[in-house]
């Protein structure tokens, strides 16, 4: 679980194109779990023997309370003060204050993960996280990641790492618990929105390529164009990928955004650009003085297909941007359920130590100047998937027999239920009839037949369930409708 806060130059375009980004050369839209390297800022803070702190020529006094605190605790704190930890906790406690989840400081361990290339690949357990009032969130997992193989969703807590709270901790802190080498294990203890109590799931960690589209044709001419997340080819690779559904028989496009936690801006700009007509606004920036400057369309090549969006509470950031302009400025149709609600703009900054911090230096604002921030996208069709893909995963580690009664064994009846298999009654006590149902799964998948429920028995499981819902996605089956209306 991983933070990827991509951060690129963007390069100043024409005049009569659509990106112009000066002010916001070094701009994320969203902390994620794959890092990249910072913009550099000199940004110099030392403690001297005067009674204010200089910075330049300029004499700060409002320095003073900070030094004056500075020198009681070097000359009364009992143990020996390491002046490294106190300066990062002032710096922490500053970036705290503000009370905004998107801003963060990250000392120079933590800011050596952020700047691990997006352009590969890294090594962990593939989710986006975010802290939020004080817990960590996970905003979505990383497709086919040992996260989501594992069943972790949008707005899971995460409330402890091998044993270690996570309470209070910044994402950058949980980051460092949470990443490690490929192959080892990392246990989580998960709180779902609804379920009675936590659960404790151990995932083994694992390779996550970073490939963001993926490409799918389906009935009737319909081009599925999945894109995971807003890295720095993302835009280059949505291009091959229209390229090739055309070359396939495209006659028009659902673009998959669910789950999708943003990403760069200049990718999400680029990427928005392909679809708007030209002339139309596809972005807004306000500032703090509410001086907002525009961006947009030119006149690139469009895709000429009839197109629809998917997204999902998993949808954030520079994927609401995307949304949202082409929903406002080119009246596309957006399916799905309503989307997560960022609106912020964050700008990372690194000191002359290797130390780096993430601040939110201004609103974003949809073409119509809505601000989505904690409101999120509303789709035009709402359309939500079947119960079952609501289901909490399951532990493989724990054991569920024949008269254990539990909130697992529930869920386990459920999935076996959704699956066609005969449970009887869904109540979370392992009967006869449960025992029979897991005995014929068994058998069905060529399983060790024991009728208990535990490793490969769960893992599976959890795949057919996965698989079922893939199969029967009725946001993606409402968009093709869409589409399918919109050819004729």
């Amino acid at each position: 679980m991983e933070e990827n806060q991509n951060q690129e130059s963007a390069k100043e375009d024409k005049p009569s194109h659509y990106i112009r980004l000066k002010k916001f050369q070094f701009v994320m839209l969203l902390f994620l779990l794959v890092f990249t390297s910072a913009a550099v800022t000199m940004f110099a803070l030392s403690f001297g023997d005067e009674k204010a702190v200089n910075v330049g020529t300029k004499e700060r006094e409002e320095f003073n309370k900070l030094y004056e605190a500075y020198d009681k605790l070097k000359a009364n704190y009992y143990k020996k003060i390491d002046d490294e930890k106190l300066m990062n906790g002032a710096i922490n406690g500053m970036i705290d204050s503000l009370q905004d989840p998107y801003s963060d400081y990250m000392d120079k361990e933590e800011a050596a993960k952020f700047n691990e290339s997006i352009t590969s690949s890294f090594e962990g357990i593939g989710a986006e996280i975010q802290e939020q009032n004080g817990s960590i969130v996970i905003v979505s997992p990383i497709k086919g990641s040992p996260a989501e193989k594992a069943g972790l969703k949008p707005n899971d807590k995460v409330l402890a790492v091998d044993g270690k709270s996570l309470h209070g901790k910044t994402s950058s802190e949980a980051v460092l618990l949470i990443r490690g080498e490929k192959g080892t294990k990392v246990s989580l203890k998960i709180q779902r929105f609804g379920a009675d109590e936590p659960t404790e799931i151990t995932i083994v960690r694992d390779k996550i390529p970073i490939e963001t589209v993926y490409t799918e044709m389906m009935d009737h001419g319909v081009a599925k164009i999945q894109i995971t997340s807003f890295s720095e080819n993302t835009a280059k690779e949505l291009r091959e990928a229209i390229t090739k559904m055309e070359k396939e028989g495209m006659k028009s496009l659902v673009l998959d955004l669910r789950q999708n936690p943003g990403g760069l801006l200049d990718q999400a700009l680029e990427m928005t650009n392909m679809f708007v007509p030209e002339g139309k606004v596809i972005l807004q920036i306000e500032d703090k003085n509410g001086k907002k400057e525009q961006y947009v369309s030119d006149n690139k090549d469009k895709v000429k297909v009839p197109v629809a969006v998917v997204i999902d509470n998993g949808s954030a950031s520079a994927s609401e941007i995307l949304a949202a302009a082409l929903k406002e400025a080119a009246g596309i149709p957006v399916i799905g359920e309503k989307s997560f609600g960022k609106g912020t703009v964050q700008t990372a900054e690194q000191f002359l130590d290797k130390s780096n911090m993430k601040i939110t230096t201004a609103k974003w604002l949809t073409p119509n100047g809505n601000w989505i921030h904690k409101k999120g996208i509303k789709p035009d069709y709402e359309v939500k998937l079947p119960p079952y893909a609501e289901l909490p995963f399951i532990n493989p580690d724990k054991e569920m027999k024949e008269n254990d009664l539990s909130n697992e064994v529930k869920s386990a009846e459920q999935m076996l239920d959704a699956l066609g298999y005969h449970v009887g009654k869904v109540d979370g006590y392992f009967d006869d009839n449960t025992k029979s149902a897991v005995i014929k799964f068994q058998q069905d998948e060529e399983l060790e037949v024991n009728g208990e429920i535990k490793g490969e028995t769960t893992v599976q499981l959890m795949t057919k369930l996965r698989d079922k819902i893939e199969e029967n996605d009725t946001q993606i089956k409402k968009a093709v409708e869409v589409m399918s209306k919109k050819q004729k």
